[in-house]
Order: C-alpha cells, then structure tokens, then sequence
C-alpha cells in the first residue's frame, strides 16, 4: 500500500465529500460541512492540482501497480469527478444571477443602464486569478486606509476605507459589515474581493467592526450600523464620497444588519443621541444573510421580517442551496415576503452548490456575484431618480 499517496487522496477526498454531499442533518455534521467543505467547494482547481500531483508523483515512484495503489487510484478518479461537479455548480452561478437581475429588475433592465456601463458590465471572469491566485484579493491601484474611529467602543468601532488615490468627490459608497453569528468575526476577512472590485472602479468602500455578544446585545450592533453610515455622511466627503449614493452590504450576520439598516430607517430608536442624523440607504445587498430574530427575550422586533415596508429600497439577496449554517428555505422565505411587501425590486438569487461564506477567495462563483452585485448597483444608480416600477408587472 502506498501509504503516501493513500494519505495525500484522503485527505482530498474527505474534503470533497463534504464539498459536494454538504450533509447538515445534524448541527455537528452542518459545521463539519462548512469547516471540510467550504475551500475546495470555492476553490475545487486547487483540489485537482492536489489530486493531480500526488497521482503522478505516485506514478513516478511505481506505486500505481500494486492492488493497493490501484485501490486509492480509483478514490482519486472519484475525488475527481467530485471536484469536476463543484466546478460545474460554480459555472452555474452566473446564468442563475443572471436570471435573478432579469425577475427582480426587469428583463430589459439592461436597457436602463445605457449602453456604455452595460458595455462595461459585460465581462469575462479572470481565469488568471482564478486558477492560480485565488486568495490574493489585493488591488494595485486601491488603497487601504485601516483602523478609523467612529464610536467610542474601541477595536469594535473602527471601520477601513478602500478607495483609489485619485478619487476626491462624488464617489458612490458601499458600507459593508461582517458575518460571525454576532458573536465573532472582523472587517478585513470577507467579501473583499467585492470591496476591492467596486473600490478600483470609482467607488469608496467602507468595512467596520461592530459590538458583538456577549458584551453586547440587540439592538447594539445596528445602532453600530448605522453609525457607520451617520459617519459616513458626516466625514465622508473627506474621502470623495457622494453621501446620497449609499449602499449597504453584509454577509450572514452582517446581511442581517445590512437589511434591517435598510428597513429602519432614520428610526429613533435605534440612534441613540444621533436621532437627527440620516441613516436611509438608497440599496441593501445580503450575501448568504440570516434573516430571523437575534434578540434574546424573544419580544423585541429584531427581525428584517419585522421591519417589512411598501418603500423599502431595492435589496440584492444571494444564498447558496447547499449552505449548512443558515439554510436558503429561511432566505427564501424572507424574500417572498419582503417581494409581497416592498414596491421596490427584490432580486433573489439561490446559487448552486455554494455553502456558507462563499465570498472569501477570488472563485468562479464569487466572481460571478461580484458581477452581479455591480450590475444591481449601476442599474440602481441609474434609476434612482426614476418613477419606481414593479418588475413583476412588466
């Protein structure tokens, strides 16, 4: 038995499996799915680099002949083939955003955009960075200015601005907040390739800590939000920012936070001592977001369901069908009922294959929701200041 290779394969093929089955009938196997699952089902290139080195170093050193080595050859080949199907499942990201854009914006929404920025929408995903740099999320001509305050709370009130050098006014915003269960989690891990997309094309990104349990409780992470974008509008011309174009991203936690920051807003209640200061958003975008109630006592309204309204503005949902920490049925769910509710656009995307933060690295699938995602803020920008119409009518 060729002990080396045996080790190399299983180790590969443990992580496939979870990858492609993404078994969650139990809270343990759910959070053995994320954990063994999440890189190679976001970065299967590198699990058949892995599958593909150790078969022909093992070929190399004969051990393909013996029963044994034939017996890990065919885990190989089937490791493979699973590598191949998440391969596939992440191509099929983008004709499904795609479609989500065409039902939430309308199918001519394209029209809207002229024909210059649909032009430049229309781009083929880096191979490039995708096949052998996926986790360098670096841009070249975007700088990081990190650790700015904008409360009194410490590390868990700093914020990071991405922009290029050579903005100096009227630049769109983007805040984004990070995921963690409300429990965890910083504001340089996600999402930034989303951040450094939409920094190198003109934009001003913004990315905050925020008060996290057990020291913290509802309704403090979102009073935290909507600091930031209070600061936002107060400092943010400092930075070239147009304060009246802002939109707020998040991912799991901080998808809920981005959506309750959009459907409560300037409400007092959540703006202790800065109840004058404006926190509207003109879009809100959740990535695989938890959508259902965080406060303790069960009494307070902290669920974006609870927040429903005719004048919500449009909000960008995508969730992957196999995530095992929060599943697409609650986001579905939630999305049908803000659609019944909202006047604005809702666009829902159900991704294939993709598990819990699928925003990390640099993938096919990422790409393609960062694609998305700048496709629903030009058409949101575009339209603005237009008369809304339902995409469902037309």
């Amino acid at each position: 038995m060729p002990f080396g290779y045996l080790l190399a394969i299983t180790l590969v093929a443990w992580c496939t499996f979870f990858a492609v089955a993404a078994p969650r009938g139990t809270p343990a196997l759910a959070a053995m799915s994320f954990r063994f699952g999440l890189a190679l089902n976001e970065l299967p290139f590198l699990g058949l680099y892995w599958t593909l080195g150790a078969t022909l170093l093992a070929a190399a050193q004969d051990d393909l002949s013996s029963a044994g080595g034939q017996v890990v050859l065919a885990v190989a080949a089937a490791t493979t083939a699973g590598l191949v199907l998440s391969v596939r499942r992440s191509l099929r990201a983008r004709p499904v955003l795609e479609a989500a854009l065409g039902d939430g914006l309308g199918v001519d929404w394209r029209r809207d955009l002229g024909p210059d920025t649909a032009a430049r929408l229309r781009r083929r995903p880096p191979l490039g960075r995708i096949l052998f740099g996926p986790v360098l999320v670096r841009g070249g001509d975007v700088e990081h200015l990190p650790d700015i305050p904008y409360g009194d709370a410490g590390p868990r009130n700093l914020l990071d601005v991405y922009r290029r050098g050579d903005i100096t006014e009227g630049a769109p915003v983007l805040v984004y907040f990070h995921g963690g269960g409300f429990r965890s989690g910083r504001k340089d891990r996600e999402a930034l390739p989303l951040l450094y997309r939409l920094a190198g094309q003109g934009w001003v990104c913004v990315s905050a800590n925020y008060r996290l349990s057990p020291q913290a409780r509802f309704p403090d992470p979102l009073v935290d939000a909507k600091k930031v974008i209070a600061w936002v509008r107060e400092h943010g011309r400092t930075y070239g920012t147009d304060g009246s174009a802002l939109f707020v991203a998040g991912s799991s936690a901080g998808g809920h936070m981005s959506c309750m920051a959009a459907l409560t807003p300037n409400d007092p209640a959540y703006q202790p001592g800065f109840e004058q200061a404006d926190t509207s958003v003109t879009a809100a975008i959740s990535l695989y977001g938890y959508h259902g109630p965080v406060a303790a006592d069960g009494r307070r309204p902290s669920s974006p369901a609870d927040h429903l309204r005719p004048d919500a503005p449009p909000i960008l949902l995508a969730h992957g069908d196999k995530d095992t920490l929060v599943p697409v049925e609650d986001t579905r769910t939630f999305a049908r009922r803000l659609a019944d509710a909202s006047s604005g656009p809702v666009v829902h995307a159900e991704l294939p294959g993709a598990q819990h933060s699928f925003d990390l690295f640099h993938s096919l699938r990422f790409e393609a929701v960062v694609d998305a995602v700048e496709s629903f803020a030009a058409w949101v920008l575009a339209t603005r200041n237009s008369p809304r119409t339902d995409a469902r009518d037309l």
